[in-house]
């Protein structure tokens, strides 16, 4: 019921947005016409940027193949143009509901959260999700990532979310956002930033030389 149109009018637009431009959050932009990113991300996704989209696929994490043949070597993420750039406050209107564009970098530099105040929930994609949480890729930044984390525990004090529907793992509370996030901000010490330089460092060696491959 999804796209089926109202008695007498036309079919309802449709808007695919990505939280972030990872390749497991964009890979299937391609086959939306209306895509929204936040603005700091756009680039990436237009130049189809598999080193920024994180693309990095192994056969074993696909269910099945779209095709007799197919290898996960051959996947990239297409280049999409944005029909919409998201930023800080913007309302992605849904008629009965409200959806607030929440900038939250860390994971990625472009990461959003989407905050239906109504309803107090909030679509956090992989800002925040119940696991260990990454900031070791290469537009991740730990900076930005106790900031976001700090917002997200601000929200839990202000009573404005109840329920979290991450990107991944199970739907979880205020109580356990505000753990995860203070979690992550008592972790974040030196020890903490020295090896997420190290495993940054060779996850960027190892996404180039992925994706030069998949190029060639």
């Amino acid at each position: 019921g999804l796209l089926a149109p109202a008695e007498g009018a036309g079919p309802r637009p449709l808007l695919a947005v990505a939280t972030h431009v990872h390749f497991d959050h964009s890979g299937g932009l391609q086959h939306f016409e209306e895509v929204a990113v936040h603005s700091a991300e756009a680039a990436a996704l237009l130049q189809g940027d598999n080193y920024e989209a994180v693309t990095w696929l192994s056969d074993r994490e696909v269910a099945r193949p779209p095709r007799p043949g197919w290898s996960s070597r051959q996947f990239r993420v297409p280049p999409v143009r944005p029909s919409r750039l998201l930023h800080e406050g913007d309302v992605i209107n849904l008629g009965d509901r409200q959806l607030t564009v929440m900038h939250m970098p860390g994971h990625s530099r472009g990461s959003i959260c989407l905050h239906d105040k109504d309803r107090k929930i909030l679509f956090s994609g992989d800002v925040v999700y119940d696991g260990s949480m990454i900031d070791w890729l290469p537009y991740s930044r730990i900076s930005d990532y106790i900031a976001s984390c700090q917002r997200l525990m601000e929200l839990v004090d202000r009573g404005l979310v109840e329920m979290v529907l991450p990107g991944h793992f199970n739907i979880f509370g205020a109580e356990r956002l505000y753990w995860l996030a203070s979690n992550y901000i008592s972790q974040a010490g030196v020890c903490h930033k020295i090896s997420t330089c190290a495993m940054r460092s060779i996850a960027s060696v190892a996404l180039r030389v992925a994706n030069s491959r998949i190029t060639s």
